[in-house]
């Protein structure tokens, strides 16, 4: 039986335009940042290597890779050594995305322009997919920080680093990965 929207977090009462973002860092085999949009029923993913910078100098490599489940944008805790993505994961940052146009299909060409409402993450924002060599399984996208009032020039841009904690309450994971 499908869990009800007051039960589900990521389901609570908000505008149709908004969506769901969240952005993990996951302490993997290397450390990554996670950037997750909610588009249709699941979870479009990419793994942002260096993390998201508010520069809109600065383009972040985002490689898409597979989507995920509604549900996971609530997931902080460690995923164990025998599976796949083993580590800790943090929600670093969360909120809404209100994508500019249709943002199915700004995904399908690749170029999808959205405003972030979250903690850290503000303002508008672009995902550009890049053409895909023969060698990569993955498309490859940038993650741009459009120049708004929430932009920040490199000198003056906390960056990740100087951002590393949680965003939700608590050092104790939410949700223990149980799959």
């Amino acid at each position: 039986m499908p869990q009800q929207a007051d039960q589900d977090p990521t389901m609570q009462t908000r505008p149709f335009h908004e969506r769901v973002f969240v952005v993990q860092k996951h302490w993997a085999s290397r450390l990554h940042y996670d950037f997750r949009l909610e588009l249709g029923d699941a979870l479009k993913s990419w793994v942002v290597p260096k993390g998201p910078s508010m520069d809109p100098a600065v383009r972040r490599m985002a490689i898409e890779t597979e989507d995920h489940a509604l549900a996971y944008s609530r997931f902080e805790g460690t995923i164990p050594q025998d599976r796949y993505g083993a580590g800790r994961v943090i929600i670093w940052d969360e909120g809404v995305w209100i994508p500019e146009g249709d943002p199915l299909a700004g995904y399908r060409n690749g170029h999808l322009a959205f405003t972030l409402k979250g903690g850290k993450m503000r303002g508008r924002w672009a995902l550009i997919r890049m053409q895909t060599r023969r060698h990569e399984k993955h498309p490859p996208w940038l993650l741009i920080k459009m120049r708004d009032s929430h932009a920040h020039d490199e000198a003056h841009d906390p960056g990740t680093g100087q951002r590393p904690g949680m965003v939700l309450s608590g050092h104790s994971p939410r949700i223990q990965y149980g799959g």
